[in-house]
């Protein structure tokens, strides 16, 4: 699985770990990225035990605060997705009535704009909309995205495409649609062919 690319381009964080001899090379510590909101810190953490320690440790050195909030959300975004698809399986179809429709902020993914307070107003307007459904969920909270912020959502869900029970027209679409959505550092041709290849449920030979 990969993650946020292009990070050879940002600035090096020189006031994390790394500098002291005492720490090593693989960990940094939550008082090196005070600029990330807790649930991004956890995120992250997360992060660590499917690509390494080492992995995150990097990105986190290479990449700038903006990125590194970027690959957090991209994160929590695949997440949710994957644990609306378990329960969309079993969740049952409840009668439609009225609810609130509450305004909530996109989040851009300016620097310092509050992660946390997000994704609460989005908690609060999925309760208020009685939106049950948890693919209907996540659908909302990527409505409520900015540009830039869900170019990293649709980054992330793109790095790790799967044909699941899809047929391979209907498969072939959904990577378009993402790609479309990244505006920064576009993805080159080569990944976009290996990833939609490594995702196909029959492996890369396809007749």
């Amino acid at each position: 699985m990969e993650y946020e690319r292009g990070a050879g381009n940002l600035p090096v964080d020189m006031n994390m770990s790394a500098g002291s001899p005492n720490t090593p090379a693989t960990h940094v510590a939550r008082e090196d990225c005070p600029h990330l909101a807790d649930p991004e810190w956890e995120a992250l953490q997360r992060l660590s035990t499917v690509i390494g320690e080492t992995a995150v440790a990097t990105m986190l050195r290479t990449l700038s605060p903006t990125g590194q909030h970027g690959v957090a959300l991209g994160f929590i975004m695949k997440e949710q997705r994957e644990i609306a698809a378990r329960a969309a399986v079993s969740t049952p179809s409840t009668p439609r009535v009225e609810s609130l429709k509450l305004h909530v902020n996109s989040y851009v993914g300016r620097e310092g704009e509050p992660l946390l307070r997000w994704l609460v107003e989005v908690d609060t307007a999925i309760t208020a909309r009685r939106i049950d459904d948890p693919l209907s969920k996540v659908a909302f909270a990527m409505s409520c995205l900015g540009r830039r912020a869900r170019g990293w959502a649709s980054r992330a869900e793109f790095l790790d495409l799967q044909q699941g029970k899809h047929d391979v027209h209907a498969y072939a679409q959904r990577p378009r649609y993402l790609v479309s959505n990244i505006v920064t550092n576009p993805i080159d041709e080569a990944t976009k062919a290996v990833t939609f290849m490594k995702g196909l449920k029959d492996g890369p030979v396809k007749t």
